[in-house]
């Protein structure tokens, strides 16, 4: 069986963690949570590490967490044990680390919230931005209430929260969702300048208050 996360260091001292779920458009389910977990600790407690990348194999990002899941948890008490124990967001909003998205295909709400727990996100004009719980009688459970509101103009956070409709790549840059947005064969190009600039310094890209 796959590894549902890869975890890559190379020798500049780049994590690439990537969601290895493509069958499944890189649902997020518990395993997956506790593999990201994993890998935000190694990153954080490996001196050499100073960024990491997040993406996704296969079509997309991520189209969210994995719906099959919900209500699974023994009971509530321990389904909230368990996200006081690996709160991944909290972990990746705090971590020493330059964080970095790459983002392609559906990014739709934890493939949403992840990112914008992050420093810095490139997207590919084919890209899709929504927090859609709402269409399923939720509302947005991994901080999207709060990141988004941060992130953009609160009326625009408050349309995609309220409404769960997606915005393309171009209004995602417009409205600052995103740092920068480019054609899907230049992706990685624009990837790499990213790292480089996050690599290089004093001029370079830095973390971000959050």
């Amino acid at each position: 069986m796959a590894e549902l996360i890869l975890y890559d260091v190379d020798h500049r001292g780049v994590a690439t963690i990537t969601l290895n779920r493509p069958d499944r458009l890189n649902a997020i389910n518990m395993a997956m949570r506790d593999l990201l977990w994993t890998y935000l600790a190694a990153a954080r407690d490996t001196p050499d590490v100073r960024v990491i990348v997040f993406r996704g194999e296969g079509r997309c990002f991520s189209a969210g967490a994995d719906i099959s899941e919900f209500g699974t948890a023994p009971s509530v008490m321990d389904s909230r044990r368990a996200r006081h124990e690996r709160d991944v967001w909290a972990e990746l909003l705090r971590h020493r680390c330059l964080t970095i998205a790459r983002l392609h295909g559906f990014c739709y709400g934890a493939g949403l919230e992840l990112p914008l727990c992050c420093d810095y996100r490139v997207a590919a004009d084919d890209a899709r931005f929504a927090l859609p719980e709402v269409t399923l009688g939720y509302i947005p459970s991994a901080g999207g209430t709060q990141t988004l509101p941060r992130t953009v103009a609160p009326g625009i956070a408050a349309r995609m929260i309220i409404s769960g409709e997606p915005v393309t790549a171009a209004d995602a840059l417009r409205w600052r969702l995103v740092d920068r947005a480019v054609p899907a064969a230049e992706l990685d190009a624009a990837l790499e300048d990213a790292v480089t600039r996050a690599l290089g310094g004093e001029h370079g890209l830095r973390k971000r208050p959050k």
